[in-house]
């Protein structure tokens, strides 16, 4: 447990790590609020984390850096996580939410890029014009028309249609294309997109289908070869979601034989750690296949945006212990008293925990100004305002319930 002082753990003490090379401007906004901030530009082992993360308050990472439970064991000062992306799959969100660590990410900040590289890919998969270019850069002309076609008229399945999803649709209506989506939640179809039924009714109605699902146990290898078979001859298919959602042996083999018409793949199940690792895969070399390095959301708008969002959500939980955003907590944000002091308090969620805790209010004699518990399956968040003439002994009796997880005091 933190030891801390009577009122908010001095700014120019906490320390946030933050690597994969996230965007400047999150450093500047820790620096801003007088935080301590290291900058590493690659990813970091399970082992290396390890051996860094004692003295850490804030860690930040983007998708190559995975942080097990041995890792948030092991960061004994650790107060939270930051995705600067959309996934949060690399993180055990599970044990960060039992040793009271929420997990923020950034779920709408490169929306509009990936739903840009999407819809240049259609494009580029129909015209087969990254295997013209190709080949006009070794110096062969092969100018051809057949199996080259306009996407206007054609239909765009869309699987997954959360807020990248949506937004490749609005995109894809303004070619002429048209839209059905499916997800397994339901949602509110924007324009004029059509809801399918079912996957095997967006497959085999579908001239492209592009994924965009998160990675859970009911992706895993969604579209392997079962459900190419069900695809249209000829179709194309477009994942920039997870690697592990499609089967690529059943990819490459649907490709070698025609099947389908091509593909462009931006995530694999194995990616190498950083810019100097070897990539090896069985979709290199086909015909009319699209091959990105998990560049989808790699724009500086991108970055600048995801930068913002993850640095401001993890300042404001320092600042304030608001977590309307976390991922992997009982989410609240209530507006700060002034002349209070704030104590959050993360326990167990077990019976009598709210009735020990304000036993100790009212032993104190503490007047409560505000007072906010909200719980999930394993854990309670409590957020309570105090005057400030006890709020020093109120922390430490709840520090010293045996149900408490972490405990600190702000203001």
């Amino acid at each position: 447990m933190l030891n801390h002082p009577a009122t908010s753990f001095p700014k120019d003490k906490i320390k946030v790590l933050l690597l994969e090379n996230i965007h400047a401007n999150a450093t500047d906004l820790f620096q801003a609020e007088g935080f301590q901030v290291e900058n590493v530009k690659g990813a970091l082992s399970e082992k290396e984390l390890i051996e860094r993360i004692a003295n850490v308050h804030l860690l930040g990472i983007r998708s190559k850096t995975h942080v097990p439970d041995a890792v948030i064991a092991a960061g004994k000062h650790l107060l939270s996580v930051g995705c600067f992306c959309i996934g949060t799959n690399q993180v055990e969100i599970a044990a960060a939410n039992r040793r009271g660590v929420p997990v923020f990410n950034a779920p709408f900040s490169n929306t509009r890029s990936v739903a840009e590289m999407i819809i240049a890919e259609i494009i580029f998969l129909s015209r087969q014009l990254a295997d013209r270019s190709k080949e006009v850069h070794e110096g062969v002309w092969k100018k051809v028309a057949n199996h080259c076609f306009e996407v206007r008229g054609k239909t765009l399945g869309i699987v997954g249609y959360g807020h990248i999803g949506n937004q490749v649709g609005v995109l894809a209506e303004s070619l002429g294309m048209r839209v059905i989506a499916f997800d397994i939640a339901s949602k509110l179809a924007i324009g004029n997109t059509r809801t399918a039924g079912s996957l095997t009714e967006l497959l085999e109605n579908s001239d492209f289908v592009t994924l965009h699902v998160p990675e859970t146990p009911g992706t895993k290898n969604m579209i392997g070869a079962a459900q190419i078979a069900k695809m249209r001859d000829g179709a194309y298919l477009l994942n920039a979601s997870r690697g592990t959602v499609v089967e690529i042996d059943a990819l490459s083999a649907a490709l070698k034989s025609g099947k389908l018409g091509g593909a462009a793949v931006d995530v694999y199940p194995e990616e190498p750690s950083g810019n100097d690792g070897k990539f090896v895969s069985k979709l290199q070399g086909l015909p009319n296949v699209i091959l990105t390095p998990h560049v989808g959301g790699s724009t500086e708008e991108a970055q600048a945006n995801i930068g913002k969002e993850v640095a401001g959500s993890l300042i404001r939980f320092m600042n304030e212990g608001a977590t309307p955003s976390a991922v992997n907590f009982p989410r609240v944000d209530v507006p700060v008293v002034a002349g209070s002091h704030r104590i959050l308090n993360v326990h167990q969620n077990v019976p009598g925990v709210l009735k020990d805790i304000n036993k100790i209010v009212s032993d104190l004699n503490a007047n409560i100004r505000g007072q906010v518990l909200s719980t999930d399956n394993d854990i309670g968040y409590l957020v309570m305002d105090l005057d400030q003439n006890v709020s020093g002994s109120v922390r430490d009796a709840i520090e010293g319930l045996k149900t408490s997880i972490r405990t600190r005091i702000l203001f």
